[in-house]
């Protein structure tokens, strides 16, 4: 995705980081109003309502664990690492504040229209996606703010840290397109039956059964899962017949990608569950992929060195912070 154009010069890599919090977003959807303290660094409180909005699109895939041990050692985890982001951000919010690091309006909006440009979606969807995260587009722009000015610290305090040397692409591009000899896209299209986000068991195993039933339907002879998607499908692909288009690894999420890169060519899925629901895929075509020169890719290349770097060093920079702070995690 693009950058968003605004007042501050970020590399690319700061500025991919602001589309990707489109899909990021902690989903207030899940929140409960629980008033009972998780953490407290110096002087801010993290309530353990913080913890589950900060977590909650995750919580789908404990609802659909069977096994009640599985699934209170998944939630321990999902909150211990809800917790430590939401330290982060505490600790890097307090700098914000110290170095006085505003964010303009007029950076949120172009932040937003970037988002909905890039994403090929009008405004009115682009608050109904909010709204099934549970957000208003008054709590969106709050949450951009915090995140934008928490990017123009990393701009502040990381960025000259960061350095690609000529060498160092052209070692990272071999190792690429070594990878990418080997590799392939797929070519697929879906078939979705939707949960909400606050779905009880009983409605995503009959959700499920619904998609096992649309499964068993796609897979009859004679059967054009084009045709059956438009009629059948829940997502908004489905006037497209579901097509997903081709795609590498890395776009899809994790249980999705792995199905659609072990099925064959023609080749059905069971119901997969993400987030948004039940998916059944089926592969159409996969095509393998040939490692373009290195001037074609060099600035992919060189962004994706960029984040890593970026990463790295704003997980030391908050290391720091953490370790000149009192920090109290009482879950």
């Amino acid at each position: 995705m693009q950058s968003f154009r605004g007042f501050v010069v970020w590399p690319d890599a700061v500025k991919k980081a602001l589309i990707s919090l489109f899909v990021l977003l902690p989903s207030l959807a899940w929140a409960e109003l629980v008033d009972r303290v998780a953490a407290v660094v110096n002087s801010d409180i993290i309530t353990l309502s913080e913890v589950e909005a900060r977590v909650g699109p995750d919580f789908n895939r404990l609802r659909a664990e069977p096994d009640a041990t599985k699934r209170a050692a998944m939630r321990d985890e999902l909150m211990k690492r809800g917790v430590e982001m939401l330290i982060g951000e505490k600790l890097m919010e307090s700098q914000v504040k110290e170095l006085n690091i505003e964010v303009a309006d007029s950076e949120i909006e172009l932040g937003m229209d970037d988002v909905k440009r890039q994403n090929n979606i009008s405004g009115e969807q682009f608050e109904q996606l909010l709204a099934q995260e549970g957000y208003t587009l008054a709590s969106y722009k709050a949450f951009m703010r915090k995140h934008l000015a928490r990017l123009k610290l990393v701009n502040l305090k990381v960025r000259s840290k960061v350095k690609i040397s000529d060498e160092d692409l052209k070692a990272e591009y071999a190792r690429w397109s070594h990878d990418e000899a080997n590799e392939f896209e797929v070519h697929g299209r879906h078939i979705l039956v939707q949960v909400a986000p606050k779905a009880t068991a009983e409605q995503i195993e009959a959700a499920r059964l619904k998609a096992v039933a649309l499964m068993n339907e796609a897979k009859q002879p004679g059967v054009d899962f084009a045709e059956l998607a438009k009629k059948k499908s829940e997502g908004p692909s489905a006037a497209d017949g579901g097509d997903l288009g081709f795609f590498k690894r890395g776009v899809m999420a994790a249980e999705f990608e792995r199905w659609a890169f072990t099925l064959p060519a023609g080749g059905i899925s069971e119901p997969i569950r993400t987030k948004f629901g039940w998916h059944v895929l089926k592969v159409e075509e996969k095509k393998a992929l040939a490692a373009p020169p290195l001037d074609e890719v060099k600035d992919q290349l060189r962004d994706r060195m960029l984040r890593g770097q970026l990463e790295k060093y704003t997980d030391q920079y908050v290391q720091e912070l953490r370790a000149a702070a009192v920090v109290d995690v009482k879950i």
